[in-house]
């Protein structure tokens, strides 16, 4: 059992990297960031690790955005259980260091609660239609450098609307309820709450600040 991890977990576009970078601001800890996880990617073995593998060794990224929803659907849940693997690993390295670690986390809830102290992991949620409508709304270079992709296409509105589809298989409401319903603490994605509230609400869920009133 990890003792000072702090685990967040969720679907896309809840706000689960930047409550993690506050958190470890304010709290002096370790960041454990988006796709931390790709700091090890240069040494994995593609025989154990194929679907982690796949982007690195991948010749035309065109190829990547021209996959059918299935075999995307297919590939996520793929990395989604190699990347478990390669997280344990890093935070194994990370934890007996004595800081606070600060994840977002592609661990499973079923690993988190074998892994995972009481108290110490948070997930959030997003309505699952956000995540196909704004996805390439966020400034991230990977996010951009895919669209751009599209645009290169001989029909970019094809290309958009066979990756939209993608998303639409990944971010499901199954897998929306699926997390609702794991039993640990949620936090939804709320347009009017700032981001100092929801860091308010986690560090309370944490146990990181006096207690005080939690509205979910």
């Amino acid at each position: 059992m990890f003792v000072n991890a702090y685990f967040i977990n969720g679907t896309a576009c809840a706000g689960k990297s930047t409550l993690a970078a506050l958190l470890a601001e304010k709290h002096g800890g370790i960041l454990c960031g988006e796709n931390y996880h790709e700091a090890k990617l240069p040494e994995l073995d593609k025989k154990r690790f194929p679907n982690l593998c796949y982007t690195r060794d991948l010749a035309d990224w065109h190829d990547f955005i021209r996959r059918t929803p299935e075999e995307y659907a297919a590939w996520v849940r793929g990395v989604t259980l190699e990347c478990e693997k390669v997280e344990l690993e890093i935070l194994r390295e990370l934890d007996g260091q004595g800081r606070k670690l600060f994840v977002d986390t592609n661990i499973s809830v079923e690993t988190l609660r074998r892994v995972a102290k009481p108290g110490h992991v948070l997930i959030m949620l997003a309505d699952p239609e956000i995540s196909v409508r704004r996805f390439f709304d966020r400034p991230d270079p990977e996010k951009q450098f895919l669209y751009r992709l599209m645009l290169e296409e001989p029909d970019p509105s094809a290309a958009l609307a066979n990756f939209r589809e993608c998303l639409r298989r990944v971010n499901s409401r199954e897998a929306y309820d699926a997390f609702l319903s794991s039993g640990f603490p949620v936090l939804k994605r709320e347009e009017s709450r700032s981001k100092e509230e929801t860091l308010a609400m986690a560090e309370t869920i944490f146990g990181l600040t006096e207690a005080r009133e939690v509205r979910i």
